[in-house]
């Protein structure tokens, strides 16, 4: 646990500063697995800001993973047209870890074991930064959505309900 502590460094901020990504990050206490909308609100930040990582899969088979505001739903018939796929499903749970290396609640668009391809809502560039997961349960990370872009394949489009 003190190792965890002294050494919160992530695959996901090693990914930022690898690729030269200015970032900040935030590790909290919290038991189980807090909602996004929770987590904006322990850490006192607004919402619209917060972004949640769902990985989703288009019927050519390809997987996806879309950042969207937290208190936000994930439009599945938008999300498809962002990606030029005919229909999108959210993955099983399950399938998440083997997936992409996370767990649900500590996804982050950084570092899956396969980089696919990623679209964060539009909104996202109303602000000069926003946050999303670091990694793991307890931690944030805070970047320029458009710096985000150096990192991953990074697309922005209208893909909330």
């Amino acid at each position: 646990m003190a190792k965890h502590e002294k050494d919160p460094k992530t695959n996901a901020m090693r990914a930022l500063e690898n690729a030269g990504v200015p970032y900040s990050h935030i590790a909290f206490e919290c038991e189980g697995t807090p909602s996004g909308t929770d987590v904006a609100r322990m850490l006192g930040q607004n919402p619209e800001e917060v972004f949640k990582t769902l990985v989703a899969q288009g019927k050519s088979g390809q997987h996806y993973v879309f950042m969207v505001p937290v208190a936000e739903a994930l439009d599945l018939k938008k999300a498809a047209a962002a990606v030029d796929e005919k229909s999108m499903a959210m993955i099983p749970q399950k399938e998440l870890f083997p997936l992409t290396g996370y767990v649900h609640g500590g996804c982050s668009p950084l570092a899956q074991k396969k980089q696919f391809p990623t679209v964060m809502d539009e909104t996202a560039l109303l602000f000069d930064e926003v946050m999303f997961s670091g990694g793991r349960i307890g931690l944030q990370i805070r970047t320029n959505p458009e710096a985000l872009a150096q990192a991953i394949p990074l697309t922005f489009a209208d893909i909330t309900a």
